[in-house]
């Protein structure tokens, strides 16, 4: 989600990165782009110690003086300035007021510092991300430029934009069924970054749109569409009125067609489409030769048809039923005894609703060959001066790709033309198609009036129904969504979002198994892979808004369960808009200092984004025994259920239940359910065997979560006791967390635990276990990731020193930004600390070899602990052990038989 960095040698105000947010996140519910910048040595000039350049920027964009700003009244912004603003705060509100200008309106926008004190991160909300980005380097040059002295126009910068927007952004017809979609609650996700595919929906209830083809849209039917010709013949085998006519490969095949069917006749290409290449009218054969080799530069064949009389007319036809209808004006421009056609076309351009594709409303009138051969038949060229009040067309098709405007006509369409084009649509078998009829009057039967069918277009477009020039908007982007998900159809799957500093994994993966038990196909996500149903089909740490959509675009998966990570959410938002449980297990001590998180109250701020974005009818999980996570039930919108493991001392779950609510507890080792004054037990925690029978407490509290998640989801007790009773520790089930494994006479652990709070849960939880024989010792493999804290690390340390009799320290394979041998020695510091003898503590810096030489020093009874980096290395190594194990031992056994064998041959000679 990052843009290239854009900087130069010269830029007094650089550009450092670009950040696109399209979900929730932690500025706002809605699509934000952020950008860091560094402005340098104007951290000590503000906006009034800059000579000329406050009255340069209210020049340029005196719309400025109309932003509130934290003033809160029109002209804040303006005050601001002349008082002394800084250059972040600045570019924040000329890029706001950069897409206002070019059409994509917002008013959201905050900076702050950001890093070292001449950095600062703007943020903007934005309508397009294409007009967002451009707007946010837009604002940067303009601010160079001001700095610089200089005075120029914002014409180009607008320019800028708007090309962007073009290229980039969703196409009107997809853009309008997407934003229909999101009216009625249905996600969105767009598919490739510069295409117009796009999901409506979640995992098996989705459904795709390209512009006005959907998932419904037949293949075949698309074909035939764009086989003008076969479509033509359906029609006229049904007693549908078409234009008569034929294929011409030629010019004189041309000519003979139209002698033969009379003049005047229409000359289009076989299969294009927005009014390419079509010419109509055509009297004489040298229009018609014209006309021939105009169409061939877009088809080889060429079909040369009667011309209809009439007004032009679209009827756009949505699942069997006409949903609008409109006239279609042919480009034109009216005279006013002053001014040239050529000039015309100019003026009429500069209308804000026309942009140079499909992204406004209207498309800019094009200058062509057509345009002067149109102008030719009316004894016109581009440098005439049409008298005042005169009409002079460019175009005969009144196409909006080519400049037309549109008519909206659907209260007027008599009941026999309505009929007519649902029947020409049946006969193709579209189930969104454009019905072009040509009839002098649309409120009069057709065939009556001469009048025809004259094509029938697949993915017809939106605007001119949306944006008709006169008459009422139509909202057939609501037809389309409501065709694909009838009111009352679902278009979501379940969706669990799980947060924490740690037990996430863990917690996931219990409540995925939970909810498979009654029948679904699970999507996660986690640290360590995304898994569909049993399958993993991504390794690696997944746990960011691209691996939920993953899981979210999988038509198979019923529902999804999401570890969402605290990176995640702070570089690139939320994969999804609303979850329907949210499950937060914990906040402490980890990743401070990154991101503008300074402490664990920013941290819980960044972890309750999941709460905010639960659907009021959904459920907020959160621990009771942690003050920051209950703190969040403040920002619910929806049911709290708590957790905890010590109801007795838990004034809040008290009162909780006092009030009729629910909560799930340990009471007595046994799991219990409530609900107000009711109360059941579900099982004995010591029954899920990923709890090694209660002594691993940290998995006790996942499971009192996991547990409370799949209450609030309506599964059944049996199915929630089923799963728990069958979830384990074990590397198939539950890898990289707390697995355990024997090696010959001693045991190996393998965590993830990669902070305080992990390194003590785990330590306890050895100290706990009976895996440590008498005369055993306790060895640690210990390392720490190298953007933490010194503080942090350091504890890190003095924990495994209390807890571990032998410690080898490592480093991670990526040192996140320290030197060599960094983090091992801050580790070393807080194992000394906790009063461990240098003797017992030894660096090993590789990953690979520290398992190894730990696990070499073992001895009968010893419980070897590994925190790792990367859990498929330690396994391997692990594995290389028991291997080398039962080697030994069946090489023992085939000595002891061979012996046993020589001493009894021995004995009987």
């Amino acid at each position: 989600m990052e843009a290239s960095t854009s900087e130069t040698s010269t830029s007094r105000v650089k550009i450092e990165k670009v950040m696109f947010y399209d979900g929730p996140n932690v500025y706002s519910h809605k699509p934000v782009v952020a950008m860091s910048m560094d402005i340098g040595e104007f951290e000590e000039r503000p906006s009034n110690a800059i000579t000329g350049f406050t009255g340069g920027l209210l020049e340029l964009i005196p719309a400025l003086d109309e932003h509130t700003c934290s003033r809160g009244r029109p002209g804040g912004f303006v005050e601001r300035l002349r008082e002394g603003t800084y250059l972040g705060h600045i570019t924040e509100h000329v890029a706001i007021e950069l897409q206002t200008l070019a059409g994509y309106g917002v008013s959201f926008g905050t900076t702050r510092r950001a890093g070292a004190p001449s950095e600062y991160l703007v943020v903007i909300g934005r309508k397009s991300r294409a007009a967002a980005e451009a707007a946010l380097y837009g604002a940067v040059e303009i601010v160079n430029r001001l700095l610089d002295g200089e005075r120029f126009s914002l014409d180009p910068y607008l320019g800028r934009i708007r090309t962007a927007v073009a290229r980039l952004d969703l196409g009107p017809s997809t853009g309008a069924i997407v934003e229909a979609a999101l009216a009625r609650g249905i996600p969105a996700i767009r598919l490739g970054s510069h295409s117009s595919l796009v999901q409506l929906g979640y995992g098996c209830r989705q459904k795709w749109i390209q512009a006005s083809v959907t998932a419904r849209t037949s293949a075949i039917s698309v074909d035939i569409a764009c086989d003008k010709w076969l479509t033509k013949q359906l029609l006229k085998d049904l007693y549908i009125p078409v234009p008569e006519g034929d294929i011409a490969e030629t010019e004189e095949e041309a000519l003979r067609i139209a002698e033969r069917i009379g003049l005047p006749v229409v000359v289009k290409p076989h299969n294009s489409n927005q009014g390419k290449g079509v010419s109509m009218q055509l009297r004489d054969p040298v229009e018609i030769r014209t006309a021939f080799r105009l169409a061939r530069d877009y088809s080889k064949e060429v079909i040369v048809e009667r011309f209809i009389r009439g007004k032009d007319y679209r009827l756009l036809v949505v699942k069997g039923e006409v949903a609008a209808a409109a006239e279609r004006v042919p480009a034109y421009v009216t005279g006013d005894g002053l001014h040239s056609v050529r000039q015309l076309v100019e003026i009429a351009n500069r209308d804000p609703r026309r942009g140079e594709d499909h992204e406004l409303p209207l498309t800019r009138i094009k200058i062509d060959p057509t345009a002067v051969m149109v102008l030719a038949r009316q004894g016109m060229t581009l440098d005439s001066v049409p008298q005042e009040k005169r009409r002079i067309y460019l175009r005969e098709t009144g196409n909006l790709s080519t400049g037309g405007t549109a008519v909206d006509v659907t209260e007027m369409v008599h009941p026999a033309n309505l009929e007519l084009a649902i029947r020409a649509v049946r006969a193709v078998g579209l189930d969104v198609a454009g019905v072009d009829l040509v009839v002098e009057n649309i409120a009069l039967p057709v065939e009556p009036q001469g009048g025809a069918i004259v094509e029938i277009n697949a993915a017809p477009g939106l605007r001119m129904h949306m944006y008709p020039s006169a008459g009422s908007p139509r909202d057939v982007a609501g037809r389309i969504v409501d065709m694909l998900f009838p009111p009352g159809t679902p278009s979501r799957i379940p969706i669990v979002a799980i947060t924490g500093t740690n037990g996430k994994t863990t917690t996931t993966r219990m409540i995925g198994r939970i909810l498979a038990q009654t029948g679904r196909k699970v999507g996660m996500t986690t640290t360590d892979g995304i898994y569909i149903g049993e399958s993993g089909v991504v390794n690696g740490d997944t746990t960011g808004p691209f691996s939920a959509q993953m899981v979210l675009r999988d038509p198979s998966v019923e529902a999804a369960v999401l570890e969402t990570a605290r990176g995640g959410i702070l570089r690139a938002g939320l994969g999804f808009d609303y979850c329907d449980l949210s499950v937060v297990l914990n906040v402490t001590d980890d990743h401070r200092g990154q991101y503008q998180v300074e402490s664990l109250e920013d941290m819980a701020g960044v972890k309750s984004l999941l709460v905010e974005r639960t659907f009021g009818n959904g459920a907020a999980v959160l621990n009771a025994d942690d003050p920051l996570v209950a703190g969040m039930a403040r920002k619910a919108p929806c049911e709290v259920v708590y957790f905890t493991m010590n109801p007795e001392g838990s004034p809040l779950v008290q009162a909780h239940l006092a009030a009729g609510k629910r909560a799930v507890y340990l009471q007595k080792g046994v799991i219990v359910m409530a609900a107000g004054g009711q109360a059941k037990a579900l099982m004995a925690a010591g029954e899920i065997p990923a709890t090694f029978g209660g002594a691993a407490v940290h998995n006790v509290e996942n499971a009192l979560a996991a547990a409370a998640a799949a209450m609030a989801m309506g599964v059944a007790d049996e199915a929630i006791k089923r799963a728990l009773e069958a979830f384990s520790c074990t590397p198939e089930c539950n890898p990289g967390r707390f697995n355990l494994f024997t090696v010959n006479d001693f045991e190996v652990l393998v965590d993830y635990g990669h902070n305080p709070a992990g390194f003590e849960a785990i330590s306890r939880a050895v100290s706990s276990l009976d895996t440590v024989k008498a005369g055993g010792r306790r060895i640690g493999v210990i390392a720490a990731p190298g953007d933490r804290p010194d503080e942090t690390i350091i504890e890190m340390g003095r924990i495994a020193g209390r807890n571990f009799d032998l410690v080898y320290i490592k480093e991670d394979d990526d040192l996140r930004g320290r030197a060599p041998g960094a983090t091992a020695g801050l580790l070393r510091q807080g194992v000394h600390a906790a009063g461990m003898a240098p003797e017992v503590v030894r660096v090993v810096p590789r990953e690979e070899e520290a398992v190894r030489v730990a696990m070499s020093s073992a001895r009968p009874g010893d419980l070897v602990a590994i925190f790792y980096e990367k859990y498929d290395r330690v396994v391997r190594v692990v594995a290389e052990f028991q291997a080398s194990v039962h080697r030994s031992t069946l090489q023992e056994e085939q000595e002891l038989v061979a012996a046993a064998i020589s001493g009894h041959g021995a004995a009987t000679s």
